[in-house]
């Protein structure tokens, strides 16, 4: 990444950590219902791997800690936070909520509350695109805890069996909801299991943004070019519990200390700044920028968006171009 594309992906990152902080308050203040599960620590991940790829013309899907990822890839910031907020201004017209962001324009193919459950959805974008013939991939997100259930093994052996062009990216953050990694699955180095379906893999810093960078772009371009499937892990930390319920008193303080002075926002901010090419000064008025903007434009839209008509209540559920639907056939 160039230094102009570094500053530019810092104040990103940034706001991704004061949009989330925000969305904790507003839960606290009850504006916010539902599960939430927020993104803070691992921003790297997502803004390193998105950087290697394409934006808005790669398809990406994943879990339920989802809103960074579909801001990333396009998503208007005023419209999530109207879904948190259940305003029919929303991404899902309010009806989805946290765990459900979704931008077809912007090729978010949603976040998604079962555990697993992107996997095949994965697959399935890669093989229409292989159908289509289109130099679009597939980029599935998902935590290490998920690894273990089936669907992601079975998406791994067809993706390999149909060569489709499809990038897992593992966002190990070591727990799954409360259990740490070695309790619960025998193989700790999730690149490391995906070597029984002949899928390269690599691991790396998932805190370190160039590191990630590096590690994606070696990925994408390996997937964009048609041979198949890759695999790549990178290892993060979450500074918050699993959800807003989670009173995190699981894990050990002092790895938490240690992972806090790894803050991938600061690990870049620090790098710059020993360059020469931002100061303490710029990064502050950034981060006021950002906080105004988040308060003054996003916060404030959500507020002021309309709740969903009860009257519409069966809206949406059913897809409007079904011919049933259209023929008055139910």
């Amino acid at each position: 990444m160039t230094p102009a594309d570094k500053k530019r992906v810092l104040r990103e990152m940034l706001f991704a950590r004061r949009f989330e902080e925000r969305c904790y308050e507003a839960y606290v203040e009850r504006k916010i219902g539902g599960f939430l599960h927020l993104y803070p620590g691992q921003e790297a991940c997502a803004f390193g791997v998105m950087e290697a790829a394409r934006p808005g013309h790669d398809y990406v899907i994943t879990g339920y800690r989802d809103h960074v990822h579909a801001i990333k890839c396009g998503a208007d910031p005023k419209a999530v936070m109207a879904e948190l907020y259940g305003k029919e201004t929303g991404s899902s017209k309010g009806r989805g909520g946290s765990m459900h962001i979704f931008d077809v324009e912007h090729h978010f193919m949603g976040g998604y509350a079962l555990v697993g459950g992107p996997f095949p959805l994965a697959a399935g974008i890669a093989k229409g695109l292989k159908m289509k013939g289109s130099d679009a991939i597939s980029i599935c997100f998902l935590g290490d805890a998920a690894n273990n259930q089936g669907t992601f093994h079975e998406s791994l052996n067809m993706a390999k069996v149909w060569n489709l062009p499809v990038l897992y990216v593992c966002e190990n953050n070591l727990y799954g909801i409360g259990t740490r990694i070695d309790r619960s699955t025998a193989v700790i180095d999730q690149y490391k299991r995906v070597s029984g379906y002949d899928i390269p893999a690599a691991q790396t810093d998932g805190q370190d943004i160039e590191k990630v960078y590096e590690a994606a772009k070696i990925a994408v371009d390996h997937v964009r070019s048609g041979k198949g499937p890759y695999f790549l892990e990178l290892m993060t930390y979450r500074y918050r519990g699993h959800s807003m319920s989670d009173s995190n008193a699981y894990r050990p303080k002092d790895e938490e200390r240690m992972w806090s002075k790894r803050d991938p926002i600061i690990m870049l901010r620090d790098r710059l700044i020993e360059a020469k090419q931002i100061t303490l000064d710029d990064y502050k008025a950034m981060d006021t920028a950002v906080l105004e903007e988040i308060e003054n434009e996003i916060i404030k839209f959500a507020e002021a968006s309309p709740e969903p008509s009860v009257d519409e209540l069966e809206k949406y559920v059913l897809a409007d171009n079904d011919p049933y639907v259209r023929g008055g056939k139910h």
